[in-house]
C-alpha cells in the first residue's frame, strides 16, 4: 500500500537530476535500467514489489532459465542494475509529471514517491506492467498462478494431462480451450453466459472439448489447497484439477496521469494498455514505455528484450541532446 515502505536513507537517493527514472522493477524496467546504467547513465529503479508472475512458482519459455522463481530471477536483476552503478529505491510512485525543461529545451520530469522522496530526471521509462481482472467466481481468486492460469505457454506443460476447465470470459476464451486442448485430451469449456456459434460448436465437438452451459456458482478447494472441481448453479459438481481463465488486462497507471500517456483499448473489452510506437516511445517527448504496460500478452523474455530495447533508445536520444548542447556551448 502507498506509504507503507521506510523512508529511504540519503545515501540512496541521487542527488540533483539523474539521466533516467525507471518506473517498475520487473524485467522491463530491470532490463532497461541495465542498459542505461552499462552506457554509463545515472538511473534509478522504483520497484513497487509487486510483479504480475508473483504467485508463479517459475518463470517459462525463457532460454537458459526456465524454471527459475520469478522472486530469484527479480533479485538478480536488481544486483545487476546495481552493479553498474543503478540504484534501485522500493517503493510506489504518488505522482510523476513534466516540469519546465532545461535552458536549451531538454525535457525534464519530476517523479515524487509515497514515502516523500522525490527525483528529477531527464528521461522516464514507465515499465509498470498490468493487473489481470479475474471474473467474479468465488473461490477462482483463492488458486491464480497455480491451479487457475491463463497461459498455456507459461504454465501449460506444468498442467499437462490434468482434467482442465475453461471458465469462458469471452471470444478470448475460445481460442484459449483450442490451445489448452492441445495439452489435454480432457477439457471442458464452462460458456459462463457467453455465446458459441455453430462452427465454433462443431470445432469444439471434433476435438473432443465438452461444453457446459449450466451457470457456474463456486470454484471447490481440495484438502491439499488445489481445485476439487467446478459447482454449477444445478449442485452438480464437475471435477476437474486446472482451471484456464482470460483476465482482462489493465496496464497499471497508478500515479502516472500528470505524464497524459496516451492509452488504447483491447479488442472484446480484454483490457487496456499504453500506445507506444518504435522501441517504446510514445507521444510524450521523454517518455518510453516497455513491458506489459504496453504489450499484456508478452512473456518476461519479451518484456526484457522490449526493455533493453527502450534503455539503449532512452541513451541514444540523451546522446543527441548532450552533443546539441556542447555545440550550443562552443558556439556561444
Amino acid at each position: 500500500m502507498p506509504g507503507t515502505t521506510p523512508p529511504h536513507t540519503s545515501s540512496e537517493v541521487p542527488d540533483g537530476t539523474v539521466d533516467a527514472v525507471v518506473i517498475g522493477g520487473g524485467a522491463a524496467g530491470l532490463n532497461g535500467a541495465m542498459m542505461l546504467a552499462r552506457s554509463r547513465r545515472s538511473v534509478v529503479v522504483i520497484d513497487s514489489g509487486t510483479p504480475r508472475n508473483a504467485p508463479a512458482e517459475g518463470v517459462h519459455g525463457l532460454f537458459g532459465l526456465d524454471g527459475t522463481p520469478p522472486a530469484e530471477l527479480l533479485e538478480r536483476g536488481r544486483a545487476e542494475v546495481r552493479r553498474y552503478g543503478g540504484t534501485v529505491l522500493s517503493g510506489e510512485v504518488l505522482k510523476a509529471s513534466a516540469a519546465d525543461p532545461s535552458a536549451d529545451g531538454d525535457p525534464r520530469f519530476t517523479v515524487t514517491m509515497a514515502d516523500g522522496v522525490t527525483l528529477h530526471a531527464r528521461r522516464i521509462l514507465v515499465a509498470t506492467g498490468l493487473r489481470d481482472v479475474l471474473p467474479d467466481v468465488p473461490g477462482l481468486a483463492e488458486h491464480w498462478g497455480r491451479s487457475v492460469v491463463h497461459c498455456p505457454y507459461c504454465h501449460g506443460w506444468e498442467v499437462r494431462d490434468e482434467p482442465i476447465g475453461i471458465i469462458a470470459t469471452g471470444t478470448a476464451s475460445v481460442h484459449q480451450a483450442l490451445l489448452f486442448r492441445q495439452l489435454t485430451d480432457d477439457l471442458v469449456y464452462f460458456t459462463r453466459g457467453t455465446q458459441l456459434d455453430d462452427d465454433t460448436r462443431a470445432r469444439f465437438a471434433a476435438r473432443g472439448i465438452r461444453v457446459v452451459e449450466s451457470p457456474v456458482t463456486q470454484v471447490v478447494a481440495d484438502d491439499g489447497g488445489g481445485i476439487a472441481g467446478v459447482r454449477l448453479a444445478d449442485g452438480q459438481l464437475v471435477a476437474r484439477r486446472v482451471l484456464a481463465v482470460a483476465t482482462t488486462m489493465l496496464a497499471r497507471t497508478d500515479g502516472l496521469e500528470d505524464l497524459g500517456l496516451p492509452m488504447q483499448d483491447l479488442p472484446n473489452g480484454m483490457g487496456r494498455h499504453f500506445v507506444t510506437g518504435m522501441a517504446g516511445t510514445t507521444e510524450v517527448p521523454g517518455v518510453w514505455v516497455a513491458g506489459n504496460a504496453s504489450d499484456p500478452s508478452a512473456q518476461v523474455g519479451a518484456s526484457a528484450a522490449a526493455g533493453a530495447l527502450a534503455g539503449a533508445h532512452i541513451n541514444a536520444d540523451l546522446v543527441t541532446a548532450d552533443t546539441t548542447s556542447a555545440l550550443a556551448r562552443t558556439t556561444r
